[in-house]
């Protein structure tokens, strides 16, 4: 081989490949602790391999999902927090494999940034694997891309992607019906929507990311990074245990544009307002916003960050199972009348 005149590397183009290899060694600890059944290969291959006989599916449909954590990450960015987000990431995505009566199997990430900082790169994708192992889901692959010129600042972006599976027949919604009743469960906060309207808020009210939190202890910036709930666990088992007919994960478009995604055409449903407390911070920025209840209730979790549509007859029976798991019920109403989601009364 000629030697080139000036020898200009990769890594003075801006990429240092050597980072991205220390990245690897660093996080295959944190990706072999979401191990599960049917994984058949590690980190570093050109594709992940996984065997669906081995995880126990006899005549499986695959089900697929993708999604990324949103301008949430500007918070991280400008914080400089980053141990939250990869749980972002994760519950985003396999929080709507639930809902389609799936078990996520495996999850691969996608981390673009402009330079490859070591100790943020690793916060966030062990963040990934910690959602990944409370979902019993394997990080089994992804990409880390170094751009030059791309993202500028510290700037990156995330998006995940997840695929779970069932047994053939057990797909969700199904068997929906005038009656059922809705059990709501509790959000951790704002999760990871409605971010833009968050942070012009933020900016309205005049405070900084480290000024002290007006609904709770800690930082503004800090409340405002509480990641997503993972429920997967808690409804899975709820459907296995019998009489779930649907499930809503409630995102942008809160209850009001999610709910009926799960109900039939002819069919909406009736929530009572004061069947839960809406939490401090929904009230902090309806408050700073001046916002109207029906903007808040088509735009935030409002408090309720997943919905289970359920027979009448099991109502009691899952609810408990539930607040056996963690989850923190509520019975928003039921399930009837024509299409569309009608409230009333005030929240609590």
């Amino acid at each position: 081989m000629t030697s080139g005149k000036n020898g200009i590397t990769y890594a003075q183009a801006g990429v240092d490949i050597d980072a991205g290899n220390d990245l690897v060694e660093r996080i295959k600890p944190a990706a072999k602790r979401t191990a599960r059944p049917g994984v058949m290969s590690g980190l570093g291959g050109f594709g992940a391999l996984f065997d669906l006989k081995a995880a126990g599916y006899t005549d499986p449909i695959l089900v697929a999902a993708t999604d990324g954590v949103g301008t949430k990450l500007r918070i991280a960015i400008d914080t400089g927090h980053f141990s939250t987000i990869g749980v972002d990431l994760v519950a985003m995505c396999v929080n709507d494999l639930v809902c389609q009566g799936a078990e996520p199997l495996f999850f691969l990430d996608y981390f673009a940034t402009g330079k490859l900082e070591l100790e943020a790169a690793t916060d966030i994708i062990t963040g990934i694997a910690q959602g990944c192992e409370a979902s019993g889901c394997a990080l089994i692959g992804g990409e880390t891309a170094e751009m030059p010129g791309m993202y500028h600042g510290g700037d990156f972006d995330l998006a995940g992607f997840a695929v779970g599976a069932m047994e053939r027949g057990a797909d969700l919604p199904a068997g929906v019906a005038a009656g059922d009743v809705l059990l709501g469960l509790a959000s951790d906060g704002v999760h990871s929507n409605g971010y833009s309207l968050v942070r012009k808020l933020v900016e309205v009210s005049g405070l900084g990311w480290d000024a002290a939190c007006p609904w709770e202890d800690g930082t503004l910036g800090q409340a405002l990074l509480a990641p997503t709930r993972l429920y997967v666990k808690q409804a899975l088992a709820a459907v296995r245990a019998g009489g779930v007919h649907a499930l809503a994960h409630i995102t942008g478009g809160g209850l009001t544009e999610n709910l009926p995604r799960v109900l039939p055409d002819d069919m909406g449903a009736d929530i009572d307002m004061g069947a839960w407390p809406l939490p401090g911070v929904f009230g902090w920025l309806m408050q700073t916003g001046g916002m109207e209840q029906a903007e808040m209730l088509k735009t935030f979790n409002c408090g309720i960050g997943m919905v289970l549509v359920v027979a009448p007859d099991r109502a009691d029976a899952l609810a408990e199972l539930l607040r056996e798991a963690g989850e923190t019920v509520h019975v928003l109403g039921h399930v009837g009348g024509a299409a569309g989601v009608r409230y009333s009364g005030t929240w609590q």
